[in-house]
């Protein structure tokens, strides 16, 4: 297996990075690591637990067994717009899929 693949979490519909899990889980990639700052920490745990429960129609793609293997938080500088400089929490949600992934019904 390569490396992980990143999928950065924003303020998007939570429905979009759970289709990135099952786009990266359908390619072969079952090691997938969620990464968020700051107020979008709330929503890559609520895409993390919704891929972990399959949870919803999107999620029924995911492999039968979806686990998490790690959670790591951090805190990062980042230079705001009047040149000073903020910390900003860093969430990284490591997610792991073992077993089929089922096959998509044709409507």
């Amino acid at each position: 297996m390569g490396e992980q693949r990143i999928i950065y979490v924003g303020h998007k519909a939570r429905h979009l990075y759970i289709r990135a899990v099952v786009m990266a889980m359908e390619g072969g990639e079952r090691d997938v690591v969620l990464v968020a700052r700051g107020g979008c920490i709330r929503n890559a745990v609520d895409v993390a637990e919704m891929c972990r429960r399959r949870f919803g129609y999107v999620a029924e793609g995911l492999p039968e067994n979806m686990s998490i293997a790690g959670i790591e938080s951090d805190t990062e500088e980042v230079e705001r717009e009047d040149g000073q400089t903020s910390n900003v929490s860093v969430l990284k949600i490591n997610l792991i899929g073992e077993g089929d992934i089922p096959p998509r019904e044709e409507e």
